[in-house]
């Protein structure tokens, strides 16, 4: 019997490469995405599809409204998506106070009841915006959390943060997707919920970027 693994699963290319990476290390995978109170349904739409396609069989929907008290673009209508690329040193205001750490912990929630030995994370910290957690030492902080707050924490089987990506740069994830099969067509990583990815916010232009530099154009959006 294969050990089992929760990905956290966006939609995105980063956590669809993850998962596909669980998969290549021989883990039987449970995704996990959340209807976090963002302003579009594409990603969730996307992390379904991503499912089908690495045939993920156990796909946990979590809701957690977290744009109740907003203070993010992602999530409060009042705030725009910028589009004016990303600036040095800036925290952009699509960081989502709080978002990892509330996912990781029901991810870890659902390992410790599923007996699940891993978490897989999507994070990458090397060109992914600056959001602090999205840092090692952030996913290192964690760990120990893990090991001091569950039962099996105290029994020395605290589930495995594992962030394959974050030291990858955004063209050695697409290198990686392509090797393991990701279908990179299925994944979502635009900030804006339109037909077709609007390739001028932050992550439509750090994405199309890797794509053209990889030897991708063609899965770069057209804008």
């Amino acid at each position: 019997m294969k050990p089992k693994a929760v990905v956290l699963l966006s939609g995105g290319l980063d956590s669809a490469t993850a998962a596909a990476q669980a998969i290549e290390d021989g883990y039987e995978v449970m995704a996990v995405s959340f209807r976090y109170g963002q302003k579009h349904v594409k990603e969730l739409e996307a992390a379904q599809q991503v499912s089908q396609d690495l045939g993920i069989s156990s796909h946990f929907i979590v809701d957690v409204n977290l744009s109740d008290w907003g203070g993010s673009s992602l999530t409060d209508r009042s705030i725009e998506v910028p589009i004016d690329g990303a600036q040095a040193g800036v925290i952009p205001s699509t960081y989502v106070p709080g978002r990892n750490t509330v996912f990781i912990s029901i991810a870890l929630s659902i390992a410790e009841a599923k007996q699940a030995e891993a978490i897989y994370l999507g994070i990458n910290a090397v060109d992914y915006s600056g959001y602090p957690d999205c840092r090692p030492e952030y996913l290192a902080a964690f760990q120990q959390l893990a090991a001091l707050s569950s039962k099996v924490g105290i029994e020395g089987k605290a589930p495995k943060l594992v962030a394959p990506l974050v030291l990858d740069s955004k063209v050695d994830i697409v290198h990686r997707a392509v090797r393991l099969g990701v279908k990179i067509e299925s994944t979502w990583s635009c900030y804006l919920g339109g037909s077709k990815p609007c390739g001028v916010c932050d992550s439509c232009r750090i994405r199309d970027r890797a794509l053209i530099e990889a030897g991708y154009p063609e899965l770069a959006t057209q804008a």
